[in-house]
């Protein structure tokens, strides 16, 4: 557990230099690009991974990425924290939350908000974060995220 905190803490490096570029994402953005990369997704599959992490595409804008999840808990994708690939975050839960067990629930269902706890980019500030994360035709889920204020 330990060398996933320190993963996941690491990668609020990579985060805050694309928040210092411009402003932060806004909750209808990150929505937008979730329905965005679901589409890519179902008409892709997981080809369209590589597209969530092209430096000047689509899907890395502002603070905002995509990230990409298996119903069991295991990262299938993340823009900005490769390492986090192949790792099962379930019982992850370093800021009072079980953010990616509420994500999986809400991907059950379909599509949703799901509110949580995160450190703002650059800062160890813990402040309140929602991701939008919609259920795909391949049977895993994609997510953005934004932070609320």
């Amino acid at each position: 557990m330990k060398l996933l905190n320190a993963l996941l803490g690491s990668g609020l490096m990579a985060v805050s230099v694309l928040a210092v570029a411009g402003d932060m994402g806004t909750p209808d953005e990150a929505k937008a690009m979730s329905e965005k990369a679901a589409a890519l997704v179902n008409e892709k599959g997981e080809s369209a991974f590589d597209d969530f992490s092209k430096e000047g595409g689509d899907f890395l804008m502002k603070d905002l990425y995509v990230f990409c999840m298996d119903l069991e808990g295991k990262m299938l994708s993340h823009a900005v924290k490769p390492q986090l690939v192949g790792k099962n975050l379930m019982e992850f839960d370093k800021y009072g939350d079980k953010l990616f067990v509420n994500m999986i629930e809400t991907a059950k269902s379909g599509e949703g908000w799901v509110d949580y706890k995160w450190p703002r980019p650059g800062s160890e500030d813990i402040t309140e974060k929602t991701s939008y994360v919609i259920k795909n035709d391949k049977g895993f889920f994609c997510g953005v995220g934004a932070y609320k204020s």
